[in-house]
């Protein structure tokens, strides 16, 4: 079974690709001449920004692992960073690499539930950071893009379903009806699992000042994402474009590749850069190059995290038989 929807999301991202140079009309040898031609040196300045994104990734998962009491070793958070990072790269977007460093460490550290609420919460403070720099955004851009209508839509659905998430973790009476909801027969492992988590979840009260720079650091990534694309779309001698639009569509399209549709969010990238990007100026073609050049980098750091992984098993088998 796990086989098959790999295949079948593996399957969508190539279906998606296809789509978009076939429906876009974009030459594919043409665009990966343009992107052979990039400026290097603008590009590497592009993949040293994007570098900083894992750093500070595991930098605010790594404070709120001391700040839950999973003591470890840097060294060992960093292989099991390394691992979640290179199984996004296999598995349906960013959310099957949270789940194998949850996995790997919950075991080793034989505290599961303190790990998955660390997990939860990295990845909770990266979206209130994304969504915080989409609204502010908006409101530098609004003459710009606030006659967009995808991007309005697309901005009001990406606050709600965060308003959402945070009045169900964080406000009694919304999670009390909703407790209500799922007692119904099977929904006793649902319901224990969210408790938990609620309860792990709320031990972070305690810790403001971690969750305030938690919460900045996420700001600092989301911000350098969208740079990332723009200073990749100068290295492809794209000037002259508005910088507010990344800042808003990049948001945009991060948040929809969190959709566990696809490989690593592939395909599903691209398209929706063909599909935002023209906003801002730029062809089909050069949305999807720049996408694609993204992925790219995406694909090294993966790539890079699965050698770590791989290289570190004995040395975490021998660990974990030492561990108490």
């Amino acid at each position: 079974m796990k086989a098959f929807m790999f295949f079948l999301r593996f399957g969508i991202s190539i279906i998606l690709l296809a789509a978009l140079f076939i429906f876009k009309n974009i030459n594919l040898s043409e665009l990966l001449h343009d992107i052979k031609t990039a400026d290097k040196l603008i590009l590497f300045s592009a993949f040293a920004a994007f570098s900083s994104i894992y750093i500070l990734g595991f930098l605010r998962w790594y404070m709120l692992l001391k700040a839950a009491e999973v003591h470890i070793s840097v060294k060992r958070a960093v292989t099991s960073y390394c691992g979640g990072v290179f199984f996004s790269c296999l598995l349906p977007s960013s959310i099957g690499g949270d789940l194998v460093r949850s996995i790997d460490l919950g075991k080793y550290t034989q505290k599961p539930k303190e790990v998955v609420a660390t997990v939860f919460l990295d990845r909770l403070s990266g979206y209130v950071g994304l969504v915080t720099v989409l609204l502010v955004a908006m409101a530098w851009g609004c003459n710009s893009v606030g006659k967009n209508i995808a991007a309005l839509m697309s901005v009001a659905i990406i606050t709600g379903i965060m308003l959402l998430i945070l009045l169900v973790l964080f406000n009694k009476f919304v999670f009390a009806q909703l407790n209500k909801l799922l007692h119904f027969p099977k929904a006793g492992r649902i319901l224990e699992i969210l408790k938990n988590l609620l309860h792990e979840i709320h031990y972070f009260r305690k810790h403001k000042k971690v969750l305030f720079y938690n919460f900045i650091i996420s700001v600092i990534v989301q911000v350098v994402g969208p740079l990332v694309f723009y200073i990749t779309a100068l290295s492809l001698g794209l000037k002259g474009i508005n910088l507010v639009y990344f800042f808003v569509f990049i948001p945009i399209i991060g948040a929809i590749t969190l959709l566990p549709i696809s490989i690593g969010g592939l395909g599903l990238r691209e398209s929706t850069s063909a599909l935002f990007l023209p906003a801002a100026g730029l062809t089909a073609s050069a949305s999807a190059a720049i996408a694609l050049v993204n992925s790219f980098f995406i694909l090294i750091y993966g790539a890079i995290g699965g050698l770590i992984y791989v290289l570190t098993v004995h040395h975490r088998r021998v660990q974990h038989h030492q561990s108490p």
